[in-house]
């Protein structure tokens, strides 16, 4: 299956989209857990000599990878200094290149669509050749982890039990109960291929109605809770997930893409030690960790820092 990189709704989670204007942006420090290298992440300072820093954009996933990574290099001895909040990649991509950033969590799929909104994405391999091709050539990625927050169609508890759905179905096995299910999404779900029109072509799925909602946010995942739509285009390590027992159901095609967890790093500012410790994080943050991480920060209120060196020493990368 090959998907178009500008197709995919789950960019405006980890685009511009997401992000406030730069004059607010630095606003958004106020709160972060960790020690953070700048009192405002936007000043454009090279990093330090012998100092890796580790940024983040806007949003606690982003804020907890950035405190995993953080960790698993000063484990290795390295000197680590934080820049959180960022904002939009807009602005992180920028401060990549001119050195004041080191390490970025990025998403390998939503990176490609933002440096080349034409591309398609036929496999993560594919995905991560073609980013590093069009990168700035200070910058490269690291290896991609199994993990991904990417869009789904995800079904509430009820709805699982009554057509037998578990976290092994296929969007497939959803052929035969779609056309008694309401299905909730943004507006533009309606219309784009990695949304109702995708679902049809790709598997077959026709659905008894469509109601207008937000992408992935409140309004989705109340109208889920409550039954109003019995389906609807939920991203996978929202910790919603747990708290509702929704099931996600699991995309073999890939019909949306790829938004695998990657290290985005200058390649001056990390030593071959810290290029090990990242690319082992990655051979060990899988989905279903990342969404529970997600969900002890998110849901439990517990401090990222906090959670990541937890995971990190359960893992035995700390």
């Amino acid at each position: 299956m090959t998907s178009t990189a500008k197709s995919s709704r789950s960019r405006t989670r980890h685009t511009g989209a997401v992000a406030v204007a730069l004059t607010a942006a630095a606003a958004l420090l106020a709160g972060c857990s960790s020690d953070d290298t700048s009192d405002n992440p936007l000043d454009g300072e090279k990093a330090e000599a012998g100092t890796v820093v580790v940024g983040s954009n806007n949003f606690a996933e982003s804020t907890l990878l950035a405190d995993i990574y953080g960790e698993a290099l000063r484990a290795k001895g390295l000197k680590v200094g934080y820049k959180h909040n960022i904002g939009s990649r807009e602005t992180t991509y920028g401060l990549m290149k001119n050195g004041s950033i080191t390490v970025l969590p990025e998403y390998n799929g939503s990176l490609l669509a933002y440096l080349d909104p034409e591309a398609e994405q036929t496999s993560a391999d594919a995905v991560n050749e073609a980013v590093k091709a069009k990168l700035d050539k200070k910058l490269t990625l690291l290896e991609s982890s199994p993990a991904e927050d990417k869009d789904s169609v995800s079904v509430n508890a009820e709805t699982a039990k009554k057509y037998g759905l578990t976290a092994s179905s296929t969007l497939a096995d959803l052929k035969d109960a779609a056309p008694e299910l309401v299905i909730g999404g943004s507006p533009e779900f309606q219309t784009r291929q990695q949304g109702l029109k995708g679902l049809e072509t790709v598997y077959g799925l026709k659905f008894k109605s469509f109601k207008a909602l937000d992408a992935g946010g409140p309004l989705t995942q109340a109208a889920l809770t409550r039954n109003e739509v019995q389906a609807a285009d939920i991203f996978t390590t929202d910790p919603t997930i747990v708290k509702e027992k929704f099931v996600v159901l699991k995309d073999p095609e890939n019909l949306f893409g790829f938004a695998n967890v990657t290290p985005l790093v200058h390649k001056d500012g990390l030593p071959k030690e810290g290029v090990d410790a990242l690319n082992a994080v990655s051979a060990a943050l899988d989905t279903e960790t990342l969404l529970d991480l997600d969900a002890q920060v998110q849901l439990e209120k517990k401090d990222p820092l906090d959670v990541a060196k937890a995971w990190l020493k359960s893992a035995g990368l700390a």
